[in-house]
């Protein structure tokens, strides 16, 4: 229970990658961190992929980056949506600049590029998006997960082991959040 006391908001829309929200999500919970779902609508119903629901338990509006401790950005397709709400980009970098964690893997770099917080930063990706994050001033590592201070980045769902005890190893450094 490494994680008790912690509260992480996991960023949800539509056609997510299942796995990138579903394995973080109980892996969290198991280290007994409690996991908050965000979207864009509170009470909305998101299906990923492979057409598995999740429902957002918070929107964008209803949450500050002074409750949270960190935040986790699953890929697929549903960080094209995310990163259209300027709301989220702004938790996102409200989170980043109050030092807390910020976790993408996979598609998720795009929100990080929209949040304008990849300047001088070491990031992996899916390698689809390469290209955008370097443009956006990252240091791109071909790894299977990259961890600069409090960013924590993965490539893929087959990284998913190594980017959770990440996420997990830079949450344990940080003291929680006063709520």
């Amino acid at each position: 229970m490494e994680l008790k006391g912690k509260r992480i908001a996991i960023l949800v829309d539509e056609i997510y990658q299942d796995l990138e929200v579903w394995y973080p999500y109980y892996r969290l919970r198991e280290a007994g961190a409690e996991v908050v779902t965000v979207g864009a609508k509170a009470g909305q119903t998101y299906k990923g992929k492979y057409g598995y629901p999740i429902v957002a338990d918070r929107s964008y509006e209803q949450v500050s980056a002074a409750d949270f401790d960190g935040v986790v950005i699953p890929g697929g397709y549903a960080p094209d949506h995310i990163r259209r709400h300027a709301v989220a980009n702004r938790f996102v970098r409200d989170m980043d600049a109050q030092g807390k964690l910020v976790a993408a893997i996979c598609h998720a770099g795009w929100v990080l590029v929209s949040a304008g917080i990849l300047k001088g930063r070491r990031v992996t990706c899916f390698f689809a998006i390469k290209d955008d994050v370097v443009n956006a001033g990252a240091h791109f590592e071909d790894a299977e997960v990259v961890v600069d201070r409090n960013l924590v980045t993965s490539r893929q769902p087959d990284d998913l082991p190594a980017f959770c005890r990440a996420v997990i190893e830079v949450l344990t450094r940080q003291p929680a959040a006063s709520r």
